[in-house]
């Protein structure tokens, strides 16, 4: 990391308060309490079932907690009365799925909710979609339709969609997991350049060399709790959980 600074000193931008949510009987989060601050970069690992993606899709308000209170910008989003449209301007959020329209350009899917949600002009819209596609490594690319493209650089698409919007915060669920191996890197490599520019980012991922390298904090959920945290450095190196261990050792 070539950012030194504190970033636990800046804003909170994000904070969840004894977060529950349930699926009928089955109770998926029971009880998050988590802050992400500025620039900060969480990235949340946890195997299957422990409630990682559920905490994104809550954040986003995809899903309505079944108790607890989730801020952002201190603003409590899960208020009766909240413009949930209004909040989901400023987060973004890329899935497993690239969830592009096959009969758009890439261009044309990045200027989409530009136009529809934040009501920019064709023209406006335009030159910041072409902005965010060179970005992340497609200006070469601007016209071809999803068919064309492989499924990293849909997944690039994805990214420069969410990142035209202006989002305060970026969550990623997975954003690499239905990637063949090799166009993997591609993609953590857009997220890299991200947080060096400083975005706010919360990353549920399997991607451990990319956890090591660009988090501030680590996350490890297993059976819907937080069950420890820390740098990388104290997850990888010193896990102090059995679980943690456990979860790291057979993946490393």
């Amino acid at each position: 990391m070539t950012e030194t600074m504190d970033k636990s000193q800046t804003p909170v931008v994000v904070r969840i308060e004894n977060l529950v949510k349930s699926f009928g009987d089955l109770e998926v989060l029971k009880g998050v309490d988590l802050e992400v601050h500025r620039g900060e970069v969480v990235v949340v690992l946890g195997p299957s079932g422990s409630g990682k993606s559920t905490m994104l899709r809550c954040i986003n308000l995809l899903e309505k907690p079944t108790a607890g209170r989730i801020f952002f910008e201190d603003q409590e989003i899960t208020a009766p009365k909240t413009d949930v449209n209004k909040v989901r301007e400023h987060i973004g959020m890329v899935f497993q799925s690239f969830n592009l329209f096959p009969h758009l350009s890439a261009k044309k899917n990045v200027m989409l909710a530009q136009v529809k949600v934040l009501k920019r002009s064709k023209e406006e819209a335009e030159r910041v979609a072409i902005a965010q596609l060179e970005r992340v490594g497609l200006g070469d690319r601007l016209d071809y339709l999803p068919s064309q493209l492989s499924g990293g650089q849909q997944q690039r698409v994805a990214i420069a969609r969410a990142l035209a919007m202006d989002p305060h915060v970026m969550l990623f669920d997975e954003a690499t997991s239905a990637l063949d191996p090799e166009l993997v890197r591609g993609v953590l490599d857009v997220m890299r350049e991200m947080a060096r520019a400083g975005m706010t980012m919360i990353v549920v991922t399997h991607e451990m060399g990319f956890a090591r390298d660009v988090a501030d904090r680590v996350i490890f959920m297993d059976g819907g709790y937080i069950v420890e945290q820390g740098t990388p450095q104290e997850i990888f190196d010193h896990p102090q959980n059995e679980r943690t261990k456990d979860f790291l050792g057979h993946i490393s």
